[in-house]
């Protein structure tokens, strides 16, 4: 009888660690928006097309890294990701203008793709044996979600003691410590003879000519749309929008007396029901079709979402919210990233992600934007939040005709 490969291993340990905390950092943007804005008297929509700005840069910079992995290897990719990081950290701590944040978050954008999961999720896959792969993205999602429940609460202790800009330069040197984990991740190249004699230039041509690579890209614009804009703006909806405490209600007894503090630990009740939430997924992706599950998971978002709004926003339901959102938070990105690994192999995943990825990312950049603006011009978040429950229901739809067979068994098929 053959033996079992381990679920757990180094390789699994190192990547859970570098995107903990690359996601505690990333996480926490949205406690800064208010700070920041206040602090220099700027519009909403100044500090949101900063984060804007961020997001673009982090899908532009995915299959970026994830090709320089791919040719120079991985720990000079996570290498240099940590550095563009720090620096860009750095250098917006002493920012005192939009126009400068703006621009110095194309270098956190850039340090979040070098340091998050197009590389790490490609390691791990080739790490990974086929009956074990689903489940390990899923458990290095979780660990994403894992950086989340800290970071936002972690920013907010913070910023009750030191200047937002002490916190940033705190940050920079926790990027810098995922350079410690990089002798775990000693990933070896799984990839098949011909995966292996397939050069990057023919695999994506094959998966652009892929009607189902197609749907893919498509259908992960809503997830960075919902993702992004919840980050960045739900901790300032809850803030300004939110019904008021109660004093002696259960939220209030454990220390919850402000609507500010309810928005940062909303961003981590987000995060810890998905940490149940990814792994769960990641482990039904092994049992049954991922496109199914991933058309569930958007159709779940989707009600969520137009449930909360229909609804008086009050701190009942931004905790209900929260959870349930969670639990579907980032479900989708083992279910994609193993889709993608089963469809068109290991051996380029990273930057076949990377290009998907983007499409996420312009979803953000747009849900982060239109937040900002929409705010400044009705000011409240109703409009923008409406269209993310509509292209959360255009997303549950388009994986439904996505071909679930490997690309190399349909052309030998044909």
């Amino acid at each position: 009888m053959p033996q079992k490969s381990p679920l757990v291993t180094p390789v699994l340990i190192g990547g859970c660690l570098i995107i903990l905390l690359s996601f505690a950092v990333r996480a926490s943007f949205g406690v800064f928006q208010i700070p920041i804005a206040e602090e220099f008297g700027w519009p909403r929509a100044e500090f949101s097309m900063a984060i804007a700005i961020q997001n673009l840069a982090w899908g532009i910079g995915q299959p970026i890294f994830g090709a320089i992995a791919e040719r120079f290897g991985d720990r000079k990719a996570l290498i240099l990701g940590a550095l563009v990081y720090a620096i860009g950290l750095v250098l917006s701590a002493g920012a005192t203008l939009p126009i400068q944040h703006q621009l110095l978050e194309i270098l956190v954008g850039f340090g979040i793709a070098g340091t998050g999961f197009g590389v790490i999720l490609a390691i791990v896959g080739r790490a990974t044996s086929d009956e074990n792969r689903s489940i390990s993205l899923g458990i290095v999602t979780a660990a994403g979600s894992a950086g989340q429940i800290v970071g936002a609460p972690f920013a907010e202790a913070l910023l009750g003691m030191m200047s937002w800009q002490m916190v940033f330069l705190i940050f920079a040197g926790i990027i810098l410590l995922t350079v410690l984990v990089l002798p775990l991740l000693k990933a070896p190249p799984m990839a098949s003879k011909a995966e292996i004699e397939e050069s990057m230039g023919q695999i994506l041509k094959k998966a652009f000519k892929d009607p189902s690579f197609t749907l893919i890209f498509v259908g992960f614009f809503s997830c960075g749309y919902q993702l992004a804009f919840i980050t960045a703006h739900f901790p300032a909806l809850v803030t300004e929008m939110c019904g008021p405490i109660v004093p002696g209600s259960m939220l209030h007894s454990i220390g919850i007396t402000s609507t500010s503090t309810l928005g940062a630990v909303a961003i981590s009740l987000i995060g810890l029901a998905n940490v149940v939430g990814t792994i769960t997924a990641g482990w039904l992706g092994t049992k049954f079709p991922k496109k199914y599950l991933l058309a569930l998971i958007y159709t779940g978002r989707t009600i969520a979402a137009a449930m909360f709004i229909l609804f008086p926003i009050t701190p009942l339901t931004v905790v209900v919210f929260s959870v349930v959102m969670g639990s579907l938070w980032l479900a989708t990105v083992p279910l994609t990233s193993g889709l993608i690994a089963y469809l068109y192999g290991l051996r380029y995943m990273g930057t076949l992600y990377g290009i998907v990825f983007f499409s996420h990312q312009l979803g953000g950049f747009l849900g982060v934007v239109l937040g900002g603006w929409m705010y400044d011009l009705y000011g409240d978040y109703s409009a923008v939040w409406w269209i993310g429950v509509g292209v959360g229901a255009l997303s549950a739809v388009v994986h439904l005709p996505i071909n679930e067979k490997p690309l190399n068994d349909r052309a030998a098929v044909a």
